[in-house]
């Protein structure tokens, strides 16, 4: 057996996050644009960029594959965002999003995998997992997302899992019947806009809670995106935060959880 990887996990802003698994630099949703733009998702709904990333594109370097959740929300995949994707190796998002990107971009619809395999590296099995981005029957309004689960050899914890933006569903649920966690990076922030009330697209930390509960991941990254209701008390970064994991292990020994600040605000 392999001896397992060291794996590190940085949080640069919002849904974007540098994840470096044994020589692997995987990015998510790319969202590099400076503070103060304002993003419109059509039917009166929109946003504003509060804070920018705490790492520049060009301090990056090299990635290797980019998990996008979806591309048609410019607060996942902003302009700055956009102009990375041709650099990357692959880019894994949904498979309308795929049709939309093209070039090397692979769609995955829920529930199928792909593999990364390099020599020198980990293999990594990758698996899209379902999201519901708002409301029952509201994939017609808010579009296909996805979330990816992320198997290696030498996990003792289980897999690495990131949310995607998506409230709790059905499919969520299934994800803790049909695999082991031991890291979750979860999309919260409980989006809610004017023009439809009380109705939330992305997960309160309530319900993140609720969700935990069921996974029983042995650590919680949470991954604030809209200041829609956001759970804790995050404080501004001036630098990324990131989080080494020891090789013999896919979650810190503590059990920690890391915070993040809200980056945008749903107008």
């Amino acid at each position: 057996m392999n001896p397992a990887p060291q794996v590190a996990i940085t949080q640069i802003g919002g849904p974007t996050v540098l994840i470096e698994i044994g020589g692997w630099r995987l990015l998510t949703d790319p969202t590099f644009d400076p503070p103060g733009r304002r993003y419109r998702f059509g039917w009166g709904t929109s946003s504003r960029k509060l804070t920018g990333p705490a790492v520049t594109p060009q301090a990056l370097g090299r990635i290797h594959a980019i998990l996008l959740t979806h591309d048609h929300h410019s607060d996942n995949l902003d302009d700055l965002g956009r102009a990375l994707l041709p650099a990357a190796d692959t880019v894994l998002t949904t498979e309308t999003g795929a049709g939309r990107l093209g070039s090397n971009a692979t769609g995955l619809p829920p529930w199928t995998t792909t593999t990364l395999s390099a020599e020198g590296r980990p293999t990594i099995i990758i698996t899209a997992t379902p999201c519901r981005h708002g409301p029952p029957l509201s994939r017609p309004i808010v579009g296909d997302t996805i979330g990816f689960a992320l198997p290696w050899d030498g996990q003792h914890h289980g897999q690495l899992w990131i949310s995607g933006d998506t409230v709790l569903h059905q499919g969520t649920r299934h994800v803790a019947e049909r695999l082991r966690i031991g890291t979750a990076l979860l999309h919260l922030g409980g989006v809610r806009f004017p023009i439809t009330g009380p109705i939330r697209n992305t997960m309160t930390g309530r319900k993140a809670v609720e969700l935990c509960q069921a996974i029983r991941p042995h650590t919680v990254i949470p991954s604030t995106t809209k200041d829609g209701g956001t759970s804790g008390n995050p404080g501004p970064p001036s630098n990324a935060s990131s989080l080494t994991l020891p090789p013999t292990s896919d979650a810190a020994s503590d059990g920690s959880t890391a915070a993040s600040e809200p980056t945008s605000r749903p107008e």
